[in-house]
């Protein structure tokens, strides 16, 4: 690809990325504005901006890489991420934005009167984000690399630094509109270079992607083994996304339980609609991009069909729209969770002292964002890269175990308890986490190997079992308000009741 059109496509982006949130930045004044945008987004726009935010390297390059690599069973992916809105709309949409929270630490506090199970749920909060914030920045260098030559690190940085510049400068409301923006950017970005390709090859005469039977068949085979990875990656992505931080606390911005539902509608469409396109570009790359596999370079397919497919100057135009679709994936993706990573560390920093004085709400916020993203940061920069689907999905497993039974419980089963609360979100955080890192160290053998390396299909009902069985055990700790409590989750708002907490 030209190194000049890469360079172009790339400052163009981050250009419009900071002009956007610098736009919002003017109705940016409350601490409702900086954590929730006033709850005042109406659907259209919100269900854009978590389009934007919910399409990640993950989706726009990591789809097409694992395709390219794996093949058919790899659309597990996809339809699983897509499919967990439908979990989210039916259980969590509308009584998560009844609650009146900021975040999920606020939710889980409103709803068990725990200061201890909101620490918890806080330091799971800043674990998902910094899983899920790596493989964004690592793609990034990846895809500044690739088109430019830059070192790895470039684009790293780069990334960091407008998200941060962002989320300090006008928090939610000015992420709402540069996600908003990114949603279609990246969705033209795939789009357009498609029919372009997709004629190519017709034109071009060559047969279907050739590829080993294995390619069609449930993660390399149909016996038990390859089952029970299919499954578990379900699991994971049907139920984590309900319980990933970035994108549950969009729902707060809805103004009413109403909007968020409609909101959530209007997600599936947009996604769905997304997903069709990476799936074309790994299929492509079978045909024209095999030496890829060969190389480790699978994730770079997207942007290196044009070029291969086409050439000259269309070829180098195409190949720069992706470049800027693909770095508004990892912009627009940072900013959402650099945002949900800052309004929990932001509203510790307001409860401590700072000299003589409480630090104000938005400048904790602003200090948390600047730190929050460090580690991740050094962790992209120093770790060795891994497929990004792959590495997401850790984070989706994770959320899975840990806040998707806090949320479904607190919303729909009064029994719930503060300890109950905590025993599920340790016991299933820890299954979900230890898994990943003995498979990454260690690289076990046998089932035991298939087991941790997606560990979602037993760490999620440890998460359930542990919850409902010491909620079960602690009953006289259910809290006392909690009739009000669910009166407050499930009653829509146009309902004239009593809502105090």
């Amino acid at each position: 690809m030209n190194t000049t059109y890469g360079v172009i496509a790339v400052a163009l982006v981050s250009l419009a990325t900071l002009g956007i949130g610098a736009f919002g930045l003017r109705f940016s004044r409350t601490t409702s504005d900086f954590y929730v945008a006033s709850r005042s987004v109406s659907p259209v726009w919100n269900s854009s901006a978590i389009g934007g935010e919910y399409l990640s390297a993950a989706s726009f390059l990591g789809v097409a890489g694992l395709v390219l690599a794996y093949g058919a069973d790899m659309l597990w992916y996809p339809i699983g991420w897509t499919t967990g809105y439908l979990m989210l709309l039916v259980f969590v949409a509308a009584p998560l934005r009844r609650s009146g929270a900021y975040t999920i630490p606020d939710f889980a506090q409103v709803r068990l009167q725990s200061v201890r199970v909101r620490q918890v749920a806080s330091i799971l909060v800043v674990g998902v984000g910094w899983l899920y914030l790596m493989p964004q920045f690592q793609g990034a260098g990846l895809t500044l690399r690739t088109v430019t030559g830059a070192p790895t690190w470039v684009g790293t940085v780069l990334v960091a630094v407008i998200v941060v510049i962002n989320v300090v400068s006008g928090g939610m409301r000015s992420i709402t509109f540069v996600q908003a923006f990114q949603y279609w950017l990246k969705l033209t970005a795939l789009l357009v270079p498609v029919f372009f390709l997709v004629t190519a090859w017709t034109d071009d005469g060559r047969p279907s992607p050739v590829a080993p039977d294995a390619w069609f068949t449930p993660f390399g085979g149909t016996d038990g083994p390859g089952l029970y990875l299919t499954y578990s990656v379900l699991v994971a992505t049907f139920l984590g996304t309900m319980g990933l931080p970035h994108v549950v606390v969009r729902f707060y911005t809805n103004p009413d339980g109403r909007a968020a539902r409609r909101t959530t509608l209007i997600v599936l469409a947009l996604l769905g609609t997304f997903y069709l396109l990476p799936t074309i570009y790994g299929v492509l790359g079978r045909v024209y991009a095999r030496d890829l596999l060969a190389s480790g370079r699978a994730d770079t397919v997207v942007l290196e069909l044009p070029s291969r497919m086409l050439g000259g100057g269309v070829g180098e135009v195409l190949a720069a729209l992706l470049t800027a679709g693909a770095f508004a994936a990892f912009l627009s993706t940072s900013s959402g969770i650099t945002m949900s990573i800052a309004g929990v560390i932001g509203q510790g920093l307001s409860r401590e002292r700072s000299s003589r004085r409480h630090l104000s709400t938005i400048a904790a916020v602003r200090l948390a964002a600047a730190g929050g993203i460090l580690v991740p940061l050094v962790l992209a920069l120093s770790a060795e890269r891994i497929a990004v689907a792959n590495s997401v999905t850790f984070a989706f497993a994770l959320a899975a175990s840990t806040f998707c039974p806090l949320l479904v419980l607190g919303i729909w089963w009064r029994g719930l308890t503060a300890p109950g609360a905590i025993a599920g979100m340790i016991g299933g955080g820890l299954c979900a986490g230890i898994a990943p890192v003995m498979t990454i160290a260690w690289g076990p053998d046998g089932w035991l190997g298939v087991l941790m390396s997606q560990p979602a299909a037993w760490s999620v009902p440890v998460g359930f079992g542990l919850m409902v069985g010491v909620s079960l055990l602690t009953r006289s700790a259910v809290p006392g308000n909690v009739s009000r409590t669910m009166v407050r989750l499930h009653t829509p708002e146009h309902i004239a009741v009593d809502r105090r907490p």
